[in-house]
């Protein structure tokens, strides 16, 4: 399995010969800033384009065929339509706030980007607690939601706003379990810690049935953290005409539509940190052939294609099922799958306890 640290330590090394180490750490600073924010727009722009391209299959469609090979070149052409348009300014809203909130969910979604493991050796910082803060910055979005619905002094935008608090809050705490059940079964919450856990075998298969079933339930309140379908009641088009974001335009309804994309590919992320590995290459106990075999994948290669795998399973789930109402929305967390996580927390502490696990 490549080690990228050997990469980036050369490179330290390298920096401090010719400079001294307070400029050397400043300038890598700027580099991974700048990185992480153009490897952002990318996958913001890609997963424009393959929702857009799964939808079509769903429907017997080709989606997006005219600009570049594919339609590739749709998402960047449509980027720069918004980029050119008007910031249109209404008297009636409350301007600092107005202008604040897409800000705040733009970079709500870039803190919770930087903590992913994105390989061996390749993660910003890793500290005890990863787990714990990336939880804690994802949910600050919810905040910009709700400024940008009550700031916009409109009835529809405040609706969606509302609907989004109840939503986001609701759901967190099913989120949050599901994370739980995983940390005590990696018994850290080190995101590095929890990839290397799952070094023999992930934690989807060695976990038995309470970890299928957070699987499931951290599936389900993900697509409901990031007001996807069948859960977009925050932005209902049929009802609301745009939700939270309604008055929004240009570059401000961009950082909107950009940290929706993103926060999927975070979810998609979370699952394959927490479920199956991280960039952990998959290994069978037994089966050492088949094992080096699967070392030699780039470990960047194992994370991003699990994230999409995944992403694509929450986008399956929008073109399926119909839109449920909020009562429906809510019934579902409350009645239903926060009892079942509560049940399934306390199921892996036996498991752990009694090592029911596979070692």
């Amino acid at each position: 399995m490549q080690d990228f640290s050997i990469g980036t330590a050369w490179l330290h090394s390298m920096f401090l010969n010719v400079m001294p180490e307070w400029l050397a750490v400043t300038i890598e600073c700027l580099l991974i800033g700048v990185g992480l924010m153009l490897l952002y727009a990318v996958l913001a722009l890609f997963y424009i384009w393959f929702e857009r391209k799964v939808c079509a299959a769903f429907q017997c469609r080709l989606g997006p065929n005219r600009v570049g090979p594919w339609g590739l070149l749709q998402s960047i052409a449509d980027m720069f339509k918004i980029l050119i348009k008007e910031l249109i300014s209404l008297n009636h809203v409350d301007k600092f706030l107005f202008a604040l909130a897409p800000y705040l969910v733009i970079i709500a979604s870039m803190l919770a980007f930087a903590v992913l493991p994105w390989g061996n050796g390749l993660q910003i910082i890793d500290f005890n607690v990863g787990i714990f803060f990336l939880l804690a910055v994802s949910s600050i979005g919810v905040l910009g939601i709700l400024l940008a619905g009550w700031s916009s002094n409109n009835k529809f935008t405040l609706i969606g706003a509302l609907r989004s608090g109840a939503q986001m809050v609701s759901y967190e705490l099913s989120m949050g379990l599901s994370v739980i059940t995983m940390v005590a079964l990696a018994g850290t919450m080190s995101v590095g810690g929890i990839v290397q856990a799952q070094e023999n075998l992930w934690f989807i298969f060695s976990g038995h049935i309470p970890a299928i079933i957070a699987f499931v339930i951290f599936l389900i309140a993900g697509t409901a953290e990031t007001n996807r379908g069948p859960f977009d009641l925050p932005e209902a088009e049929s009802e609301l005409t745009a939700g939270y974001h309604t008055e929004y335009s240009g570059i401000h309804f961009g950082f909107f539509y950009l940290a929706e994309y993103l926060n999927l590919f975070i979810v998609s992320g979370v699952a394959a940190l927490l479920f199956f590995g991280g960039w952990m290459p998959l290994h069978i106990p037994g089966l050492d052939a088949f094992n080096h075999v699967m070392d030699y994948i780039p470990s960047v290669v194992w994370f991003i294609g699990k994230a999409v795998a995944i992403s694509f399973i929450i986008i399956w789930f929008k073109w399926t099922f119909p839109r449920l109402r909020i009562d429906q929305l809510l019934s579902l967390e409350w009645k239903y799958l926060l009892p079942i996580n509560l049940v399934n927390l306390v199921l892996m502490v036996l498991v752990i306890t009694f090592r029911l696990y596979i070692h």
